[in-house]
């Protein structure tokens, strides 16, 4: 009785096969990719960092970079603010943030 539930009305199971197989192609073209892409493109421009440059970490904070160590960054968040961040807080530059028109 089981075995009549699960056999296709054209006798084989390949059709399926090939649909379970597009679906994972699929998830991994539009999900898994990108993500990894993403990934990498953040990691590069965490090594890249420089001193100087205006940043904003994960939190929203905005800063000058002005000190790099391995593992954690410095920011001046203001004059004579100083805070120290781990490098994976960075988020972005702040020049690649995309400016509202006032």
């Amino acid at each position: 009785m089981n075995n009549i539930l699960l056999q296709t009305p054209d006798g084989g199971m390949l059709p399926q096969l090939l649909m379970f197989g597009a679906i994972i192609l699929v998830f991994y073209f539009f999900m898994i990719r990108p993500q990894q892409k993403k990934v990498r493109d953040q990691k590069k421009f965490r090594e890249e960092l420089t001193k100087g440059m205006t940043i904003i970490t994960i939190g929203g904070m905005h800063g000058k970079l002005i000190a790099i160590d391995d593992d954690t960054i410095t920011l001046e968040v203001d004059k004579g603010v100083r805070l120290t961040f781990d490098k994976t807080a960075v988020s972005m530059e702040a020049t690649m943030r995309v400016q509202k028109p006032a």
